[in-house]
């Protein structure tokens, strides 16, 4: 089939976006080379192969902050993935940079999160031998879990963005380009990253009544706004003029921008990730997986081995990688019917 309509893509793209975008024909490639598609560029293939995997439908069920809310308007982790996405498509896109590789790195960035939150990641760190980071295991997804052990075979930047999305309660951007994503789409992501779930997380808060919108300190109402949408339009505008490209090749905050961002941050830790209401059902959570981990690697190893052995881990690996694997994989729901199946007595009943 002929390749003309990615080349004449590839050309347009040169000729349009900013000599500071990473263009497909550029990428350092993929770890085992393939031929290139007809249609779509590097970068669109990941996107797609992202999309089309099934870690990522697998986000639909996991938990954001609400562990398997009731209510249908809370944000799973699917729904924040999306949200990254289109904020750090709009970046990318006033930038004059590949909204391409941004959405693909958006959408494959989480990836490796584990059920329950950071309530599941806590567990699995502490109980993994070399602990664990949901950073690394969204790398071990696309790199070595999906396609029965194929991986993805991601582009090289692709793989580089989603390792370096990640900064908790650390700072928000790199202060270097030494630790900064190889490519300005990538640091794009990582900012729209916390865009995205401290106004989201915001919101659901307000929603779930563990707080009042006047809850929010005065002065970071002033720095950024009274409503969802004027905090993300404050934010993405924050970024995109305290960016300079001919100066420096990092994606920029302002100093006021940055200040108001981690008091935000700091605000929800105490009031949202830190209360003792949503910190109580998070206990209940790691005490399922913990059990969990138990069974599967303590008590029933055999058992483990037959029936949960997760595709993709060789056999040869240790079982508590496997075990990892397996329970990060789960969604919230799957975990808790497995806890019951294995855990609970099931009612006798005649027919």
């Amino acid at each position: 089939m002929s390749s003309h309509h990615r080349t004449e893509l590839e050309r347009l793209q040169r000729q349009t976006l900013s000599p500071h975008a990473c263009h497909a024909t550029a990428s350092r490639g993929r770890a085992v080379p393939e031929p290139e598609d007809s249609v779509r560029t590097c970068f669109q293939r990941d996107r797609d192969r992202i999309l089309h995997c099934k870690s990522f439908r697998r986000l639909a069920h996991k938990t954001q902050v609400f562990l398997s809310p009731e209510g249908d308007h809370y944000r799973t982790r699917i729904t924040h993935t999306l949200e990254v996405a289109q904020i750090a498509r709009t970046i990318t896109r006033a930038l004059g940079l590949n909204e391409d590789l941004t959405e693909a790195i958006a959408l494959g960035h989480d990836l490796g999160h584990t059920p329950f939150g950071h309530a599941g990641e806590a567990v699995l760190n502490r109980l993994m031998p070399g602990g664990f980071h949901h950073v690394r295991q969204s790398l071990r997804v696309v790199e070595v879990l999906e396609r029965d052990g194929r991986g993805l075979n991601l582009t090289a930047e692709v793989r580089d963005g989603i390792g370096k999305h990640s900064k908790g309660k650390g700072v928000i951007l790199a202060e270097s380009s030494e630790h900064a994503a190889a490519t300005l789409e990538g640091q794009v992501v990582r900012v729209a990253d916390i865009i995205a779930y401290i106004n989201h997380d915001l919101d659901d808060a307000i929603r779930a009544r563990l707080l009042q919108p006047a809850d929010v300190p005065p002065a970071i109402q002033e720095a950024l706004g009274t409503t969802h949408s004027e905090r993300i339009a404050h934010m993405v505008l924050d970024v995109l003029t305290a960016t300079d490209l001919e100066r420096e090749r990092l994606i920029r905050l302002s100093d006021q921008g940055n200040d108001a961002l981690v008091e935000l941050r700091a605000f929800l830790y105490e009031r949202v990730y830190d209360n003792p209401l949503v910190h109580s059902e998070l206990a209940k959570a790691e005490y399922v997986l913990a059990a969990l981990w138990r069974h599967f690697v303590e008590e029933q190893p055999e058992t483990f081995r037959r029936d949960h052995w997760p595709e993709g881990v060789r056999k040869e690996e240790p079982i508590e990688r496997a075990a990892a694997d397996c329970i990060a994989g789960m969604t919230d729901r799957y975990a808790l019917r497995l806890y019951e199946q294995l855990f609970l007595p099931r009612r006798w009943s005649v027919l």
